[in-house]
C-alpha cells in the first residue's frame, strides 16, 4: 500500500499555510497602480429610475470614475442571464429576466447594483457614493412568496403579467392521483424550507486588469470553477471571445454554491480597468454579502403521502412554491426542479410520485444553489412525511422506514423519478445508526431529563443524495526533479482537494505523496472544467486523474522501452518505476520524464464525460433537550452513519459531514432571511440580527460509515460534500416534534427558534 494513499486519513497539506496566514485569497492580492471600487446599491425594493446625478461624485478629489447603468448601455455591456434548459409543463419556455450589470431602467430589490465609483482609496470611493443622487418613482412591492404567486399580485416584470416564471412538473400525475384515491391512509403536511443567507467566511472579491497592448483581460476572483465563470462573463457581459479573458482563483474561504455564479461586480471591475487604464479592485463588505450574494432554499410545499393497509407507501405528491428573488440567477429555476427532480421518494420503494413546482419572483435577493441544492428540500419533504405518518399509523419511526426501504436485492433499482440507484444497504445503515445512538436507551435519558424539568425528544432521518455526472479534466506533469504537478477543473473552497487529489495520484502511480503539488484555479492551466458543485469533485476529477494515469504510464512505457531497447509490451509499471520482469532493467518514472524531449517532463491530460450519478445515503439520529420555560433547545446527542462507497480520506470525509451538519442545523434552529412584506427591506441583514450557529450550539457528532461501493464509476466513490446538510434539518425537526408531541404540538416550521417553541408550549 502506498503511504498516504487511497483509504488513509491524511492531514490536509494545505492547512499549515492557511493557519499561518500564508493563504492567498482574492482580497490579499494587489497590483501596481490599482484603484478601488465601491458599488452603489438600491435603497428601495422596487422603483423606476428617473434620473441619476453623479456630478458631485465625479468632481471629488481622488475619484477616477463613476459608472452608471446608462454608461453601461452606451458601452454595450450585456447582462447576467439564466441559461437553464427547463420547460413549463406545457413544453413552453420559462420567462427570462434581464439583469444588466448596472440597473438602468428600474431597481427590483434592496441591494440591486445601480452604479460604481472607482477612486484612489476605498474611503474616498465610499464618500463619493454618498454624493450620488437618484430620483425614483416608487413601484408596488411584493416580498411574500405566497402572496406573489397569487393572481392579481403586483408584478415585478410587466411583460410577464404575473410573478410565476416557470410552472414545472415531473412524475406520473394520473397514476399518482389514482393511488391516492384507493389509499388506506393519507398523510398531509404543509412544509416551509426557510430562506437562508450563505454567509461564507470569505466575502466575495474581484480584481480586474485590462492589458491594452494585448487587448486582453485578467480577473482574480473567488470561484468554484474558473472555466464556466469565464465563459459567462466573456460571452454575456463583456461580449468578447473567452480566450480574451483569463480568470484566476486562489484560496477560497467557503463557497457552498454561492461562489459559482456570475455577479455584476466581475464584469464591472474589468470594464472599469479598460476605461481607466489601471487595475480595479472590489472587496465586499459583510452588508454587501447579505444583500447581493445569492441566498438559498425559500420553498413552501403542500405534501401528501399515501399508504396501503400494511403501512407500505403507494405514492408521494408535492406541490411547491419556490422563491427566486427579483432576477433569475445562474441556476435558479434548476434547483427546485431538475436538481431535486423527484427526490421526494428518498430511499423508499414508493412506486409513484408527482411533483409540481412554481418558480415565483419577489422583490428580494435572488435565490440559487446552496449546499445540497434541491436535495435537502426534497429530503425534508419525505422524511417529515414519514415521521408524521408513523405517528398517525401508530408505528415507530424506525419500523415505518424499515417497511418501505428499497432492499439490496432490488439493486439496481429504477425509481419513479427516472434514476437508477446502483447500490446501497439502507436497513443495515439505519440499524448501525440506531445502535450507535443507543436508541433503546432513550427512555432512561428521557426520564432523567424529565426529573430535571426538561423535555427530551429523538428524531431520525434517512437521506439520499444525487451527485457526480458531467464533464471534467485533470492533468499530471511528472518532472525529472522528482516533483509531480497536478491540476483539475474543480476548485477547492475548503474541501481539501490539494490533499485528496495528491493521495489519489500517489496511490495510482506508487510514488511519494509529498512530491505532489497541485496548481489551483487558472484558465491558462487547463482548457476546460465544470468546477466544484453537487459533491462531484472526487467522482469526476478522480476519474479524470485515473484516465491521466493510464495515459502517463502508456507514454512512459514507450519512452522507457526505447531507452532500454526492449518491446514496451514487455515492461510493467510498479511503485514508480518501469521494470522488465526477470531482469535488473528498470527506469524510475522521474528518469523517464527526463528522457522525454524538451521541456523534459512527462505530461498527461485526462478527460471524462460521465452520465451516471452516485447516490450517497445515510442515517442521522438527533436527540434534543428543551427547556419548557424558555423554549431553548439543545442538541445533546447526534449520530451519523453514512454510505459513501470507497472512501479516499476518512478524515476529510468526516470534516465535510461535520460542516454539512452544522449548516443543516443552522437552517433548522435559527437561520432565516427576513424581508418586510410592505417595503421589501431586509430585516436582519447583519450579524447583529441574523442568527448563526456557533460552537456552543453544535453537538459532538458521532460519525462512522458503512459503505457499499458505487458500481457506476471507476473509483467506487459516492460524493460526500453536501450529505451532512441534506440529513440534518429533518432529523432535528423530527426530534423537536417528538419532544413536544405529548403537549399536543404536531408541527412547527423551520427555523425552530426558542420563541417559536415557547409560544407553542404556551398555546398548548
Amino acid at each position: 500500500m502506498t503511504q498516504f494513499g487511497f483509504g488513509q486519513s491524511v492531514r490536509r497539506t494545505e492547512d499549515m499555510r492557511l493557519v499561518k496566514g500564508e493563504g492567498q485569497f482574492t482580497s490579499d492580492l494587489s497590483l501596481p497602480g490599482q484603484a478601488y471600487a465601491v458599488m452603489v446599491r438600491s435603497p428601495v425594493a422596487h422603483a423606476r429610475i428617473l434620473s441619476v446625478d453623479t456630478h458631485a461624485a465625479r468632481e471629488m478629489e481622488g475619484v477616477l470614475g463613476v459608472f452608471t447603468g446608462a454608461d453601461a448601455l452606451v458601452a454595450g455591456l450585456g447582462s447576467l442571464p439564466c441559461h437553464q434548459d427547463v420547460q413549463n409543463r406545457d413544453g413552453s419556455d420559462y420567462f427570462r429576466t434581464h439583469r444588466p450589470v448596472f440597473a438602468h431602467d428600474a431597481v427590483r430589490y434592496v441591494g440591486d447594483t445601480m452604479a460604481m465609483v472607482v477612486a484612489t482609496s476605498v474611503d474616498i470611493a465610499r464618500d463619493a457614493v454618498d454624493l450620488i443622487e437618484f430620483d425614483f418613482e416608487d413601484l408596488p412591492v411584493i416580498a411574500d412568496l405566497e402572496e406573489a404567486s397569487q393572481s392579481g399580485a403586483p408584478v415585478i416584470w410587466e411583460e410577464l403579467g404575473s410573478n410565476i416564471v416557470l410552472d414545472w412538473e415531473v412524475g406520473q400525475r394520473d397514476a399518482t392521483d389514482a393511488a391516492f384515491a384507493k389509499a388506506a391512509h393519507v398523510t398531509k403536511l404543509k412544509l416551509v424550507n426557510n430562506r437562508v443567507v450563505v454567509n461564507a467566511m470569505e466575502p466575495r472579491a474581484a480584481l480586474g486588469d485590462y492589458d491594452a497592448q494585448e487587448d486582453a483581460y485578467t480577473l482574480y476572483a473567488g470561484s468554484q470553477g474558473v472555466h464556466s465563470l469565464r465563459e459567462l462573463i466573456a460571452r454575456d457581459a463583456l461580449k468578447i471571445p473567452k480566450e480574451k479573458l483569463r480568470l484566476i482563483t486562489g484560496d477560497v474561504g467557503g463557497g457552498f454554491g454561492m461562489k459559482s455564479f456570475h455577479y455584476p461586480e466581475y464584469a464591472a471591475v474589468l470594464w472599469a480597468s479598460r476605461e481607466l487604464g489601471c487595475p480595479v479592485k472590489w472587496v465586499a463588505e459583510r452588508t454587501d454579502s447579505f444583500i447581493t450574494d445569492t441566498q438559498g432554499r425559500d420553498n413552501i410545499s403542500e405534501c401528501t403521502l399515501a399508504f396501503d393497509e400494511h403501512g407500505k407507501a403507494l405514492a408521494v405528491r408535492t406541490e411547491t412554491l419556490a422563491g427566486m428573488g427579483a432576477y433569475l440567477s445562474q441556476y435558479s429555476i434548476f434547483i427546485p426542479t431538475e436538481a431535486g427532480c423527484g427526490m421526494q421518494v428518498g430511499v423508499y420503494a414508493i412506486p409513484l410520485l408527482y411533483t409540481r413546482v412554481k418558480c415565483v419572483l419577489t422583490n428580494t435577493v435572488p435565490v440559487d444553489a446552496y449546499r445540497g441544492a434541491g436535495r435537502p428540500e426534497a429530503m425534508y419533504v419525505i422524511e417529515r412525511l414519514m415521521d408524521q405518518a408513523a405517528v398517525e399509523l401508530g408505528m415507530s419511526p424506525v419500523e415505518i422506514r424499515r417497511r418501505n426501504f428499497v432492499r439490496p436485492d432490488q439493486m439496481p433499482y429504477s425509481a419513479p423519478n427516472g434514476f437508477v440507484i446502483d447500490s446501497g444497504s439502507f436497513e443495515a445503515v439505519m440499524d448501525r445508526a440506531i445502535e450507535r445512538a443507543d436508541w433503546n436507551g432513550f427512555e432512561a435519558r428521557h426520564a432523567e431529563s424529565q426529573a430535571r424539568g426538561q423535555v427530551r425528544g429523538r428524531g431520525l432521518c434517512y437521506y439520499m443524495e444525487r451527485t457526480g455526472q458531467g464533464f471534467e479534466m485533470a492533468s499530471i506533469d511528472v518532472r525529472p526533479s522528482g516533483e509531480v504537478v497536478i491540476a483539475a477543473g474543480t476548485q477547492s473552497n475548503g474541501q481539501g482537494h490539494e490533499t485528496a487529489y495528491a493521495q489519489l495520484v500517489a496511490d495510482r502511480l506508487g510514488i511519494d505523496f509529498t512530491n505532489i503539488r497541485m496548481e489551483r484555479g487558472d484558465t491558462d492551466i487547463l482548457p476546460a472544467g465544470e468546477g466544484t458543485g453537487g459533491s462531484r469533485s472526487l467522482t469526476m476529477a478522480g476519474m479524470a486523474f485515473d484516465e491521466a494515469v493510464v495515459q502517463l504510464i502508456a507514454s512512459g512505457k514507450a519512452v522507457a522501452a526505447a531507452h532500454l531497447k526492449v518491446d514496451e509490451n514487455e515492461l510493467v509499471y510498479e511503485d514508480g518505476a518501469f521494470l522488465l520482469p526477470g531482469t535488473n532493467k528498470y527506469l524510475s518514472l522521474f528518469d523517464v520524464a527526463g528522457m522525454n524531449g524538451e521541456p523534459k517532463s512527462l505530461v498527461a491530460v485526462g478527460r471524462v464525460n460521465h452520465e451516471h450519478y452516485t447516490f450517497p445515503n445515510g442515517c442521522h439520529v438527533c436527540e434534543v433537550e428543551i427547556d419548557s420555560e424558555t423554549g431553548v433547545t439543545g442538541v445533546v446527542r447526534y449520530t451519523v452513519v453514512d454510505d459513501f462507497g470507497h472512501v479516499l480520506n476518512p478524515m476529510l470525509v468526516e470534516g465535510q459531514v461535520q460542516g454539512g451538519v452544522a449548516q443543516g442545523l443552522g437552517q433548522a434552529m435559527g437561520e432565516h432571511a427576513l424581508f418586510d412584506p410592505e417595503s421589501g427591506q431586509p430585516i436582519n441583514a447583519s450579524f447583529v440580527d441574523y442568527w448563526m450557529p456557533r460552537a456552543d450550539t453544535m453537538p459532538v457528532i458521532d460519525f462512522s460509515t458503512l459503505n457499499t461501493p458505487c458500481t457506476t464509476n471507476s473509483l467506487g466513490v459516492k460524493g460526500c460534500g453536501e450529505a451532512g446538510t441534506v440529513g440534518a434539518a429533518p432529523a432535528f425537526v423530527n426530534a423537536v416534534l417528538d419532544a413536544l408531541r405529548p403537549f399536543g404540538i404536531s408541527h412547527l416550521d423551520m427555523p425552530v427558534t426558542p420563541l417559536k417553541v415557547w409560544q407553542a408550549l404556551q398555546d398548548a
